[in-house]
């Protein structure tokens, strides 16, 4: 591994402590080596503080090293206005000689402009140092902007023998339990990691899911439904009023506090229509959750990013079915049956 990569890997390490802190911004880390030392380090550590860069330049103990020192930074640094002033305009004034960036800014309010002023500026510039993993840190971030839709994660629970549900006609209306109960904080925790989570009428007409963040902390996410032709009755969970919530639909509805009805054409590209309305909400990450043919359209198209499935212990013999996806090669296994998929 040369030094760049190692350096370049320490920033990765940095940026992380920002997980959950810093959305919608990118996680960032900055290190800068002064004759072969770090001299100072820094991250991104909450949305609308001060970034990387500037957190590490201001932990640098002698400025004058800084005329004489490399940066690394993962994703290139900014060249305008947002929250803090440009941070390319900081290691200009301070001059800088060397940088090098894991990776470009696909916000088009940055989009290589960054690398440009600073190379104006007559500063070095090395950048695609551990690119792929640098934009793996921030792909929400990332396909956000490129995609222009949120990161898609689906969820959901089924049996050993590939049910996501009993047969209510027979067993009753309540939902059945299919994943271990250990998991349950864990799901409310993934909750907390997303923008908005979605779940399609008959989920929530059977279910009536809170959809919040209770087991973990964290904030709620957006609440968003599938309800075209307004059956959903005011009695359920979506409707109480305790978090913002969407309510997609075809017809014409009155929006509240914490409720809104969006209009979209159901004869057209529906799910199109949704991503493109959380985009615009600025949710870089959705979390669906149900039902079934929520999760086979999403799967049918395409349309994921990532994939965990609870796989419990339970046959039920019957019942409604899980999407059609193959599970046998997950990226990985983890606690009592949580497979993770990545789709590449």
């Amino acid at each position: 591994m040369s030094s760049h990569e190692e350096f370049m890997r320490r920033c990765i390490g940095l940026a992380r402590k920002g997980e959950g802190l810093v959305a919608p911004n990118p996680m960032v880390g900055c290190v800068i080596l002064y004759k072969g030392v770090t001299a100072g380090e820094g991250w991104h550590e909450q949305f609308g503080g001060p970034h990387a860069e500037v957190n590490a330049i201001h932990n640098v103990q002698n400025a004058d090293y800084l005329r004489d020192a490399t940066l690394y930074v993962n994703l290139e640094p900014c060249a305008h206005f947002g929250k803090t002033p440009p941070c390319a305009d900081l290691i200009i004034e301070k001059k800088v000689p060397r940088v090098v960036i894991g990776c470009s800014d696909p916000n088009p309010l940055v989009k290589g402009q960054g690398i440009e002023k600073l190379r104006k500026a007559g500063i070095e510039v090395i950048t695609g140092v551990l690119e792929e993993e640098c934009r793996e840190l921030n792909s929400a971030f990332i396909r956000f902007h490129e995609k222009q839709r949120p990161e898609i994660i689906l969820k959901w629970a089924q049996t050993e023998d590939g049910f996501i549900d009993h047969d209510r006609n027979v067993h009753g209306n309540s939902p059945a339990k299919i994943s271990h109960p250990e998991l349950d904080k864990w799901v409310h925790e993934l909750r907390a990691s997303v923008d908005a989570i979605l779940v399609g009428t008959g989920t929530a007409l059977a279910d009536n899911p809170q959809l919040t963040v209770r087991l973990a902390e964290g904030k709620n996410p957006l609440r968003a439904a599938l309800d075209k032709d307004l059956r959903l009755p005011q009695t359920l969970h979506l409707f109480d009023g305790s978090t913002p919530t969407l309510i997609f639909t075809a017809k014409d509805a009155d929006s509240k506090k914490n409720l809104e009805y969006v209009k979209i054409d159901f004869s057209g590209d529906v799910l199109q229509q949704i991503l493109f309305t959380l985009y615009k909400r600025n949710a870089r990450k959705l979390l669906v959750e149900g039902g079934a043919k929520l999760l086979t359209n999403f799967i049918g198209r395409n349309l994921w990013d990532e994939a965990y499935v609870l796989k419990g212990g339970t046959v039920f013999g019957s019942g409604v079915p899980a999407p059609a996806f193959d599970i046998s090669k997950p990226v990985s296994v983890s606690g009592p049956g949580l497979y993770f998929f990545r789709n590449v």
